[in-house]
């Protein structure tokens, strides 16, 4: 069951607020296959246009993985030492492999209308493609470090690292494309002061710019 695990006790609002990239975890410190697998449980209820799941999990807690990862990833310590690394994918051809099973709960109209809006946006068009595996892993992120925060883990989101050698690490299929990934752990060292926010009246516009 996904809700098996004990949380701690944050709302919503203070795990948002109190989320961090944090640099530093602790290496000695081992999620358990329990925690994995909810924690993944809750990622694939992130959502997706067309309810297409386009996104693939590349997932690992093996060591000498994830100390390939960390040379990936130009030397940085955060995919060694933490406890997790998950390497958010998108999958090119998602939208037309067995489409009508992204909607098997409701009605076969539903399902080939559907099919016919995703041939109509995705087929010829690899810029609509790469738009959307972004847009699906962006979400699937946030989803993945607010839930290590309510599990008491921490996290940290990762571009920095060198494409075609994590892709080599992974075995990454030549119609997939690596967006992101993310460290889950637990912290031995805070994270520094916020860089400083923007104010609201810099970053929102009521109803046009």
């Amino acid at each position: 069951m996904i809700f098996e695990l004990k949380s701690v006790n944050l709302d919503t609002f203070e795990a948002i607020s109190s989320r961090r990239a944090i640099k530093k975890f602790d290496s000695n410190y081992k999620m358990t296959s329990e925690q994995v697998d909810s924690l993944m449980k809750l990622t694939i209820l992130s959502p997706t246009s067309y309810n297409q799941q386009n996104w693939r999990f590349v997932i690992s807690t093996d060591q000498d993985v994830k100390e390939k990862i960390s040379i990936a990833a130009r030397g940085q310590a955060q995919p060694k030492d933490g406890s997790l690394v998950v390497v958010l994918c998108g999958n090119m051809d998602a939208w037309k492999t067995e489409p009508l099973r992204y909607w098997k709960n409701h009605p076969s109209e539903k399902q080939e209308t559907v099919k016919a809006a995703l041939e109509k946006k995705y087929d010829g068009n690899p810029q609509n493609l790469r738009d959307e595996a972004v847009r699906s892993c962006g979400m699937a992120a946030q989803t993945i470090m607010l839930a290590a925060k309510q599990m008491g883990l921490d996290s940290c989101p990762m571009v920095g690292f060198e494409y075609d050698e994590l892709a080599n690490v992974i075995n990454l299929p030549e119609n997939h494309m690596i967006v992101m990934m993310i460290v889950v752990g637990k912290r031995v060292q805070d994270a520094s002061q916020r860089g400083g926010q923007l104010d609201l009246d810099e970053v929102v516009f009521q109803n046009k710019f």
